[in-house]
Parts: structure tokens; sequence; C-alpha cells
């Protein structure tokens, strides 16, 4: 392992354990030659995966690019991020366990998107608007409908709230 502060590879581990329902293995480290200390994580990968994006293009998986998209559909949303990690991590490894090496971004978004939909709704309406390629305000209504918080329902509602409060 390469030190990140001089960038010898004589480093060495001090201290492992294992964390995210040992799922990972934490690596406390220190650099022979400079003294720094740093942090890694191992992961157990089953296989290389591989995602065929719409254009055909195959591109090599990353479990961060899945974990970033978590990070700006929940963005601001009171989502501990350890139940993040564990999201990402459930999906990680049913892919890796569905046997198949090449997955469409379609089928990973499609994961992404029934994660969320269990997990904030706030969050799974910004992911769909991007993922679903949202055009127009009728496709967020849509979408919303399927939720059960139809739009006209909710401001009508408030509305004659409202009219009963001030009379």
């Amino acid at each position: 392992m390469r030190c990140p502060f001089c960038h010898s590879e004589d480093t060495q581990v001090k201290d492992s354990r294992p964390a995210e329902d040992n799922t990972v293995i934490r690596r406390r480290r220190v650099c022979n030659d400079c003294g720094g200390r740093h942090t890694t994580f191992e992961r157990v990968q089953l296989r290389e995966l591989f995602v065929v994006k719409k254009s055909g293009r195959k591109v090599a998986f990353d479990r961060d690019k899945l974990a970033r998209s978590f990070e700006i559909a929940l963005r601001k949303r009171p989502i501990d991020p350890e139940r993040v990690e564990r999201a990402v991590s459930g999906i990680v490894r049913q892919l890796e366990s569905s046997g198949e090496q090449d997955i469409s971004s379609d089928d990973i978004g499609a994961l992404v998107m029934e994660v969320l939909k269990n997990m904030d709704d706030v969050g799974y309406v910004r992911y769909a608007s991007v993922y679903k390629d949202f055009r127009d305000p009728g496709d967020f209504q849509e979408l919303l409908g399927e939720l059960g918080g139809n739009i006209a329902d909710d401001s009508s509602t408030k509305n004659g709230a409202d009219d009963k409060a001030a009379s």
C-alpha cells in the first residue's frame, strides 16, 4: 500500500478490524519512511463487473459512483449515512451474486429506484427525475401520484383547511 503523503511503498499495518457488518476490513497503517498514518478499507470483490451504457459502451463498475448517486439524491435529507452505505453494499452484493458480469445501467438504476422508494420519498423523486429524464412538471406529478401524494389533492386540501380556519 502506497503512503498518501510521501508515496513510499513501505507501509506497515498497525491495526485491523472488521467494519460495516463484517463486509469491510479497516486497517490503520503507518509509513516507515515519513511516519504518516492513514486508514484503508478492504472489501471483498466476488467478480469484476461492467456496466453496459445505453450507447452500448462498457465501463468498469464503480462503487463510488453508485454511492455518489445516493448522496446526491439524499442531499440535505435526514438519512443516516450508515443506512446509505448498507444500501450501496446491498446493491453491489446483489449485482455480484447475479451471475452476470455485464449489467445494464438501466438495471442498476432500477435497483437504486427500488431502494430509494423505501428509504426516502424526496430522494426517490430527485433520482427519478434524472433516471427517467423528466421533461416537464407533468412527469413529476405522475410520479408523485404513484407515491400517493397527488399534488392537486394536497393543495386543495390545504386550501380548504385554510378557508375553514379563516372563517
